[in-house]
């Protein structure tokens, strides 16, 4: 399995549905990988992002006391596979020098990750199959037509675009125009 690191680039909400999307971004290159997640999960990732204090411990500081508490350390996470259009998760724990994986939900693991300031990877083929390049003028996503190679030379296929025309559709409905901006 080859990870891709990626970082948090936003967290997006649909105007069409609100249906909210975190953003994730390939560090070493231009690739997006979008991923739906629920409002609650959003405000516990957008509350830690944006360095808002709250009275009491939200269920994702209660996990990493949690994990604290056990002796054990987050290493990482990993977005670790895409099945029937959901993904899947995982948290690498240091646990007495050893590493355990824990099954996740990709929010859940994110919404973790910002509170312990640990990578965030991608399995490659995930990004190869859900990744987006983004049109730097309009920041839509550039959409491949059937057939045609992607950037690997993977080609992709028709029932694959099928799959994936939902999905582009959603991010279409996004409002994008200040994508590229970053928040101080």
């Amino acid at each position: 399995m080859a990870l891709v690191e990626m970082s948090i680039d936003s967290i997006r909400v649909s105007l069409m549905n609100y249906q909210r999307v975190v953003i994730l971004k390939e560090k070493a290159a231009e690739r997006y990988l979008p991923i739906w997640i629920g409002p609650a999960e959003a405000d516990a990732i957008a509350v830690k992002l944006q360095g808002v204090s709250v009275p009491r411990p939200l269920t994702h500081d209660l996990l990493r006391s949690v994990i604290d508490a056990l002796g054990a350390s987050v290493n990482s996470i990993v977005v670790s596979d895409l099945l029937n259009d959901t993904f899947y998760a995982k948290l690498l724990l240091n646990v007495d020098g050893e590493t355990m994986e824990v099954d996740s939900r990709p929010s859940d693991a994110l919404a973790l990750a910002v509170r312990t300031s640990v990578p965030i990877f991608v399995d490659d083929l995930v990004l190869d199959r859900a990744g987006i390049l983004l049109d730097q003028e309009t920041g839509k996503p550039l959409g491949q037509e059937k057939g045609e190679a992607s950037e690997k030379g993977k080609v992709v296929s028709e029932e694959e675009m099928k799959r994936m025309s939902a999905f582009y559709d959603f991010i279409n409905t996004l409002d994008m125009e200040d994508f590229n901006k970053r928040k101080s």
